[in-house]
């Protein structure tokens, strides 16, 4: 395989190569020169099929850093109770306000109602 030809058309040499980091090097699959690719040069054009490996730290993805709230007390009737009643009178207080209001507002005001709720009723 050669990727070098001089100007008297006879003489061909290997000259170009592939330079990759020896940790890397079990990825490389195969190295070709196309000979009968034309770029107006004396060289041949050099192509390497490379296999990438990702891998992705699995306790990354699982962790979860928001707020975790106790929903084993749910279980108890008297939480139960105090947290329909906390989620009830938050959301009525949301029932009164204009339609006018943004839908990513209005899904804040929501969130924040949920959350403040499980709270006080629940505990994290």
């Amino acid at each position: 395989m050669y990727t070098w030809t001089a100007p008297d058309g006879k003489t061909h040499n290997q000259t170009d190569h592939i330079l990759i980091d020896g940790r890397w090097h079990s990825s490389v699959l195969d190295v070709r020169s196309f000979r009968g690719t034309d770029c107006d040069t004396d060289h041949y054009l050099v192509d390497a099929k490379v296999r990438e490996r990702l891998e992705v730290n699995r306790q990354e993805t699982q962790s979860y850093d928001g707020e975790r709230f106790n929903l084993r007390k749910l279980n108890e009737l008297e939480v139960m109770k105090q947290y329909q009643l906390e989620i009830t009178n938050r959301f009525a207080v949301l029932e009164n306000l204009s339609y006018d209001e943004n839908t990513n507002r209005a899904w804040e005001n929501i969130k924040e109602n949920s959350k403040t709720s499980a709270t006080k009723s629940l505990g994290l």
